[in-house]
């Protein structure tokens, strides 16, 4: 089998409403667009034929009012995968000279307002059926080709993520702090690493200083609340540890994620591609050949509320997720939302007894569970979590959401594995004996009361991460085969054939 041809595809990472960069121009500032307009700044929007929305799960009352600009004057998104889409969609419109039934149309149903607001559906969870299954092929589609292209970015700002509590993992991210920063770099990249090691001794700032006064105005330090606000401000990360480590990553940027090139310092690596001892050679050649990059799908979990009713009738929760509801008699509100890599996970917590769990997926209610708990894993958590509980193992690149009871109270229940294209729905009964608990990718984890829920679909922020070259589904198989001995066993020995002499 032939080599796949690779391209270079000049990608500035350009932040906020500014468009992107001519690929000849050098411009290494950094991002000067305000907090309001990074907020306000529209990601993906949606061309609607059908306007039927879900009922308790599509309450929009945590979608922002985005403000439609000028589109000679911004993109419509700061993250580079989104670019990637928005620019395929630009040019499949003017290849058509209509408009395309894709991913990043204008809702039809969306007003406005006096003031020229739009009203943009901002969660998954609040797309209709067609809306959601176009979304999730615009990615997918998107991640094929970016298997088989070399994607050349420009990288000035560098974001570090590694274990702060971890004496040797503190001491690599100074070692390669110092190669990043040194002047024989041909570009004066500046290097963000964690605020807790700025006064760490085994960092020693100080002493990182002293090499050379310029290191100064490039050295800084990032928190989550920059992360959080402004991930648009780092054009590549790199992460020293392992999986945890990466998961972390993904757990820090919710939205929008910089290409992750992860450094194998843990226990397994099933994310962890790369060997530390030649990250001299692994980096300059990303900076400056371009990486290959794999966008796994993440999954998006909002804790939903249930509001207190002054009726005086016993409540049902399966009737008032898949009944009729009027439009302004709205039987929950969202609470949080998390954009996730692994898996979400509803369990009885610290409680004695099991849980009794529904389950819901789209408006149909599919089963009552009574187990320790759920978990709902992305194919690249089907070998965390999901493994333990019996799930299947999946390639990363299938687009399903593989749920999992955990020690179900029943010899019949199965795991099973359903398209991204379902919003699951993940609740505790109002005659629920005791409540459960909620947990994303091991953290935040919440209290569910009775009637309350947890909506999981397929998140449109991918994570990216940035993969070696070659056959992506051999070294998935090799990877499973080295940590988890898949398949591992003696060889059967053949027969000796018995000869009449």
């Amino acid at each position: 089998m032939s080599e796949p041809e690779y391209k270079n595809i000049h990608l500035p990472i350009t932040a906020g409403t500014e468009p992107p960069r001519p690929v000849h121009e050098e411009s290494y500032d950094e991002s000067s667009t305000s907090e309001s307009e990074y907020q306000h700044a529209l990601e993906v929007i949606f061309d609607a034929d059908n306007l039927h929305r879900r009922k308790s799960s599509m309450n929009g009352l945590d979608a922002p009012r985005l403000t439609r600009k000028k589109e000679q004057n911004r993109t419509d998104t700061a993250c580079f995968v989104h670019q990637l889409l928005e620019n395929e969609r630009k040019a499949k419109r003017a290849a058509n000279n209509g408009g395309l039934d894709n991913i990043s149309e204008y809702r039809k149903g969306d007003k406005e307002g006096e003031d020229g607001a739009l009203e943009a559906d901002k969660h998954s969870r609040l797309l209709t059926k067609k809306q959601l299954s176009d979304m999730t092929w615009g990615v997918r589609a998107l991640s094929k080709k970016l298997g088989s292209l070399r994607l050349k970015l420009k990288v000035k700002t560098v974001f570090i993520l590694t274990k702060a509590h971890d004496e040797d993992l503190i001491g690599y991210t100074r070692e390669i702090t110092g190669w990043l920063l040194s002047k024989e770099r041909t570009t004066p990249y500046i290097v963000y690493v964690q605020d807790v090691l700025e006064h760490n001794h085994k960092f020693d700032t100080a002493g990182l200083l002293k090499q050379d006064p310029s290191y100064e105005g490039r050295l800084k330090y990032w928190n989550n609340e920059l992360c959080e606000k402004h991930p648009h401000t780092f054009d590549f990360a790199i992460s020293l540890g392992g999986d945890g480590t990466v998961l972390y990553a993904s757990w820090l940027f919710q939205r929008i994620v910089p290409p992750v090139l992860s450094f194998a310092l843990g226990s397994l690596g099933f994310l962890t591609k790369f060997d530390f001892e030649e990250y001299q050679e692994t980096l300059t050649t990303a900076f400056h050949e371009g990486v290959t990059v794999s966008l796994r799908l993440r999954f998006e979990g909002t804790i939903m509320r249930t509001t207190k009713r002054v009726e005086d009738f016993k409540r049902d929760l399966v009737e008032e997720l898949i009944g009729e509801e009027c439009d302004n008699n709205h039987t929950h509100k969202p609470e949080r939302t998390h954009n996730i890599l692994n898996e979400v996970v509803v369990d009885r917590g610290p409680n004695a007894t099991m849980s009794s769990i529904e389950i819901f997926g789209d408006d149909e209610h599919f089963t009552t569970v009574q187990a320790d708990g759920v978990c709902v894993a992305t194919p690249t958590g089907s070998t965390a979590y999901n493994l333990a509980a019996g799930g299947s193992l999946c390639h990363p690149e299938n687009p399903v959401i593989l749920v999992s009871a955990i020690c179900a109270h029943t010899l019949s229940f199965r795991p099973i594995i359903l398209p991204d294209t379902v919003v699951l729905r993940i609740g505790v009964p109002y005659d629920a004996r005791t409540s459960s608990w909620a947990s994303f990718d091991g953290r935040e984890r919440v209290e569910l009361c009775a009637g309350d829920y947890v909506t999981i679909s397929a998140s449109r922020y991918p994570f990216a991460n940035v993969m070696p070259q070659g056959r992506r589904s051999e070294d998935w198989v090799k990877s499973i085969s080295r940590t988890l001995q898949w398949n591992s066993r003696q060889r059967q020995k053949s027969f000796k054939e018995w000869q009449d002499k």
